[in-house]
């Protein structure tokens, strides 16, 4: 893959920083964005020190304007093979106890950063004639938990990336969703979200998930879920009623214990 670029945003940590391990020992030159510049440049430091390669570190708030305008002008300002828009949010709380800020900051980096950065390298990518685009969304987004705005926010970048795909695909580029259920990440611990009933079996690792979504990415697939079970999950949530959707989704919320 010498020679091929990618970008990954929310990179340091989990699912991000697999798909950059990952891809640094394929021979990709990496564009890492985070918030946290110091654990980015540390971790970019890291990857070229490992494995050789550019690896370029670029410090953005995915939720603020400006933060998603620096990105975008590395997204335009040379090609990029791939993108990977893995930055998310949850909110521990309910809407009815989340403030509209809080609401409005998970909207504009879960949905508004995957628009605008999808939007921003995809007319390189379909003049070109390749290129492809992997939005990380979850198995949430087949399930309404009570009160939380994270399911919708992650539905979108589903259908999102299944109506964008279905444009490009004839035109040599692909965009796939990546919908893992849970990982051992930082996610939930920055969400104040307590995991602790959990059951082991229910958990996936970071790496496994980033290996299953470039293995599927490669299959052509639009809609990548690591693991049976929670492919499973996912089919039953999609076939039942939704009485007895609903009825599945309260009781596995439970678990999170959201307020």
């Amino acid at each position: 893959m010498a020679g091929r670029t990618a970008v990954i945003t929310g990179a340091y940590a989990g699912i991000g920083a697999a798909f950059a391990c990952r891809l640094a020992a394929d021979g990709y030159d990496l564009v890492l964005v985070a918030r946290d510049g110091e654990r980015l440049r540390a971790f970019a430091a890291e990857l070229a020190a490992q494995y050789g390669g550019t690896v370029t570190p670029v410090v953005a708030d995915l939720s603020t304007d400006e933060g998603r305008a620096a990105v975008v002008s590395y997204l335009t300002a040379a090609p990029v093979d791939l993108l990977i828009n893995n930055a998310g949010i949850g909110l521990r709380r309910s809407v009815l106890r989340n403030t509209l800020a809080e609401e409005q900051h998970l909207l504009q980096l879960n949905v508004g950063a995957v628009l605008e950065l999808t939007h921003a390298v995809l007319p390189s990518m379909v003049e070109r004639g390749t290129g492809d685009v992997i939005n990380v969304s979850s198995v949430a987004a087949f399930a309404s938990i009570p009160g939380s705005s994270y399911p919708a926010s992650k539905a979108w970048v589903v259908s999102f990336s299944e109506c964008t795909d279905l444009l490009v695909r004839p035109r040599g580029v692909r965009v796939m969703a990546l919908c893992p259920g849970l990982v051992r990440t930082e996610f939930h611990q920055r969400a104040g979200i307590d995991t602790a009933d959990t059951p082991p079996r229910a958990w996936l690792t970071a790496d496994d998930v980033a290996a299953q979504a470039l293995h599927d990415l490669a299959k052509g697939r639009r809609v990548s879920i690591p693991s049976m079970r929670y492919r499973l999950a996912v089919w039953a949530l999609r076939l039942a009623p939704r009485r007895i959707a609903y009825r599945l989704s309260s009781t596995a919320s439970r678990r999170t214990k959201r307020v």
